[in-house]
């Protein structure tokens, strides 16, 4: 391959990744987003030991779900 193939091709892989991490960002904000809806979060009352609370409960939560699953 020649070197400017290469660099065409590490410019595609750089690009997918870029794409990767902003889908992945934007699925992590609709989360964030449907949890406090549906559980009617305050966005006031939301400091960051009270997220990680949260989120602590709920990977707990799926983490008993996926292990009853099995």
């Amino acid at each position: 391959m020649t070197p400017s193939a290469l660099e065409k091709q590490e410019a595609k892989l750089k690009q997918l990744n870029q794409r990767i991490k902003a889908e992945k960002i934007k699925i992590e904000q609709n989360l964030g987003k449907q949890i406090i809806k549906t559980a009617n979060l305050d966005y006031t009352d939301l400091s960051n030991q009270k997220i990680k609370d949260l989120a602590k409960k709920i990977a707990t939560i799926l983490d008993h779900e996926q292990n009853t699953k099995l």
